[in-house]
């Protein structure tokens, strides 16, 4: 799939040798800023750091004005101030920043954070009655509003005033709000500014909802007298301009360059916890980390709980409670992950029993079984896969189907779905993601309507040869990478829509090593050598499923710094691969099996015997299977002709493993529950196993091992031996390749130590139990499919 998307090789740029001068380091810096249309050494200093990066004014916004009046006045009144937020991590940030920022200056202030399932986005009326009924006198919205006549004519005939700060693109008549601050009120063009390329559009034009928070609250402190001030929320502005994807130009450049540095060396409690949880080092933190670690968590709670949470973590002073809120983030990012591949995996087997899905200039599926919070991720992750624009559609329940899009830079989304309104119950967004309702049976038409719009938007939506083509800024031979030319390109970012990182070639590539890794095996790690011998590790994220390159081949990839136990190196990541020049195209044909399902046998047991007469089988067997019944762990099966999965697994690494042990021709779903999804009954049989560890193998073993007995995820014995440690049952000493010492009773954890092991633990068997729950009722071939490369 990778190999669909036509390749631009480049051509040669000139820089001056001013710029070169001004710029230094590795020639390519220069070169990729000329191309990004940054000739002259002022513009590029401007660009490679904020310090010499003039911003513009807060003022300069349309309505900023009158809302700082309007807000200065409750301020000095001490009205009761009400900061109404979205539940994605742009709504949160800005949340969360003006509501520190308020109270800062003294507010009385209270935040609303829409529910998605019961609210949805904007202001819903119910809520907004409930929180005038509360004391509100003044509604302040964020990442919202822009759209919300009915609200606003609503909180005035109750004597209050809304101040609506927001970026989704304009209706066609604005609400009578006492003011509006929106950055699309500039125009599509404005003068240029700021010094970063040749654009016309205003340097504060592509501001997301926190970024325009971050200029409402720059002048607040400005009025003040405290202008210096606002720099404490940087931290906040970065966090939700990297996870809003906004294009990364002019001042929401700057305003994240400058909020890098405050998450480097973070002081808000939240943030600190948040990194515990998720084990990051700030240190060397990247809009990378940002957008796959820091921001999945952060939406985790707005996709499948409560959004309110995450403002509370960014604001709290109570390191014990941000400690809670990240360990359940925690929970629901496992959850959240769960069910994103579970999307995924439905997603592509769709498409490959149905190919012409694939031929549309948009890319629209849609299922009822699909969470609506989660079809946005999946959505991305198909735009990655196949460089089209791509909607996804829950059509869950008896209401209508709800929908979101996520694009490719040069197609604006949410223009392409207000063309189709005609077909829809709502919709809203801005260029790179939108989402909308439907009625179910209008899918089929939206499908047509929406390809049409993007086809009609002209090569990079189209079908013609430009459609999806990557731009290849240099051709870099593998050989030639270290650590210290990654680490000047890298003064490049942070990269973005309208900054991409710099797309590398090397060419006359063969794969001389592949495996799979990642607690689903989701990802590929591929070693390459060129014809010289030179040998380089790649990763191609999201690879696990798909086949490895075969013969000579060329790579397009981009190179970063990583750390991995405290030490940096070069990571080359698989953008796309191609035959390389004169290499023959070896097609490679799919796996197909056949698939029994004995899922609702009353006598499974019994059916097992039966099959196994005159047949040698291949057992899928974890944790303690009834007597009569054999078989054998993923790790110890060998290939054969039939497998059976008795036991259901407990992740689609698993099952992966299983299938790639045995290579079949026939699948038999049996798919038993082991028993071990609950904290109790897993802890006994985890606790049994490790006493037996500790007198027969002295206290030496192996996560897998563990696992394989226990029916469950390597993660989760991990977080269950972390709990027995906090308990103080045991002592564990983790070593290299998932081995393990086991000891004896240690000293117990603090209480609040043991409430976050306990929680991640609990959350973590959820997922396990959802997979098997998804294992034992999803349609028999889609399920086996879906794992075949």
């Amino acid at each position: 799939m990778v190999n669909m998307r036509e390749w631009i090789e480049p051509g040669t740029v000139a820089t001056s040798r001013a710029l070169a001068a001004a710029v230094g380091g590795h020639p390519l810096v220069a070169e990729a800023l000329a191309r990004r249309g940054i000739t002259q050494p002022a513009q590029a200093r401007a660009f490679l750091d904020p310090d010499h990066y003039i911003p513009s004014a807060p003022a300069a916004l349309p309505g900023l004005s009158r809302a700082v009046t309007r807000l200065r006045q409750a301020l000095a009144r001490r009205e009761a101030i009400c900061v109404w937020g979205d539940f994605d991590v742009d709504g949160q940030t800005a949340t969360a920043l003006l509501t520190s920022a308020l109270r800062d200056l003294g507010g009385n202030v209270t935040y609303h954070v829409p529910n998605r399932e019961t609210e949805g986005h904007g202001v819903a009326l119910h809520a907004l009655e409930q929180v005038i009924a509360q004391g509100a006198q003044v509604i302040l919205t964020c990442d919202t509003g822009i759209s919300a006549h009915d609200a606003v004519a609503f909180a005035r005939s109750r004597g209050v005033d809304v101040v609506i700060t927001d970026h989704h693109d304009l209706p066609p008549t604005l609400p009578d709000a006492t003011a509006i601050v929106n950055p699309k009120l500039l125009g599509d063009r404005g003068e240029g500014g700021g010094g970063q390329g040749s654009s016309p559009v205003h340097p504060l034009h592509d501001l997301p909802g926190v970024g325009v928070a971050y200029k409402l609250a720059e002048a607040l402190y400005s009025a003040a007298g405290r202008a210096e001030d606002a720099l404490a929320h940087a931290d906040l502005a970065a966090l939700g301009i990297i996870a809003d994807l906004a294009m990364v130009a002019g001042d929401t450049r700057y305003l994240a360059q400058l909020g890098l540095r405050s998450l480097r060396t973070p002081r808000r409690l939240g943030l600190v916890a948040l990194y515990e949880a998720s084990e990051l080092d700030p240190a060397n933190l990247t809009e990378e980390h940002i957008a796959f670690v820091l921001a999945p968590r952060l939406n985790a709670a707005g996709r499948l709980a409560d959004a309110a949470a995450c403002v509370e973590l960014l604001t709290t002073a109570d390191p014990t409670q941000a400690r809670i809120i990240a360990a359940d983030l925690e929970a629901l990012n496992a959850r959240r992950k769960f069910l994103t591949d579970r999307v995924t995996q439905e997603a592509e087997a769709q498409i490959r029993a149905d190919r012409s899905l694939i031929d549309h200039a948009a890319l629209v599926l849609s299922s009822p079984h699909w969470p609506p919070g989660i079809v946005g991720i999946v959505a991305s992750r198909l735009v990655d896969r196949y460089g089209k624009p791509v909607a996804l559609i829950s059509a869950a329940g008896d209401g209508p189907a709800r929908g979101s899009a996520r694009s490719v830079e040069g197609v604006d989304i949410s223009a392409a779905i207000t063309a189709t309104a005609h077909l829809l119950l709502g919709y809203g967004g801005h260029p790179m993601a939108a989402g909308f309702t439907v009625e179910a049976e209008q899918i089929p038409a939206f499908r047509r309507e929406l390809s049409a719009q993007v086809a009609a938007a002209g090569p990079a939506g189209g079908d013609g040869p430009d459609h999806a083509a990557l731009a290849v800024d240099a051709a870099l031979p593998l050989s030639e990478l270290s650590l210290e030319l990654v680490d000047d390109l890298a003064r490049l970012a942070p990269f973005g829509p309208g900054n991409p990182p710099l797309l590398l070639m090397a060419t006359g590539l063969q794969v001389t090593a592949s495996r799979n890794v990642g607690k689903q095996e989701e990802h590929r790690i591929l070693t390459v050598a060129d014809e010289a011998g030179h040998q380089q590790q790649v990763v191609w994220w999201s690879g696990g499923g798909q086949p490895a390159p075969e013969g000579l081949f060329d790579l397009a990839y981009v190179a970063r710094a990583s750390t991995y136990r405290g030490e940096r190196r070069v990571q080359v990541e698989l953008t796309a691969h191609r035959p390389a020049a004169g290499a023959p195209v070896i097609a490679v044909a799919p796996r197909t099996v056949e698939t029994i399902d004995l899922r609702q046998s009353p006598q499974p047991a019994t059916e097992l015997t039966v099959l196994r007469r005159g047949k040698a089988l291949a057992v899928f067997v974890e944790g303690v299977p009834p007597e009569g019944v054999n078989g054998q762990p993923a790790s110890a099966l060998l290939r054969g002709t039939d497998l059976v999965f008795w036991s259901a697994p407990p992740s689609p690494a698993r099952v992966r493993a299983a299938l790639d042990a045995v290579q079949p021709e026939r699948v038999i779903l049996f798919a038993v529950d082991p028993g071990f999804d609950k904290p109790g009954p897993f802890l006994r049989r985890l606790a049994g196993l490790v006493k037996h560890v500790l007198a027969a193998q002295g206290g030496r073993t192996t996560v897998i091992s563990l696992a394989e007995a226990a029916s469950q995820r390597e993660t989760v014995v991990q977080l269950g031996l972390r709990w027995l440690a906090a308990r103080g049952d045991i002592t564990v000493v983790e070593g290299e390749g998932g081995e393990l010492l086991l000891g004896q009773p240690g000293a117990p954890a603090s209480e609040e130590e043991r409430t976050v092991a306990a929680a991640r633990l609990a959350a973590a068997l959820e997922e396990t139990a959802a997979f098997r729950a998804y294992f034992r009722t999803a349609d028999k071939d889609a399920l086996i499919r879906g794992y075949l490369a």
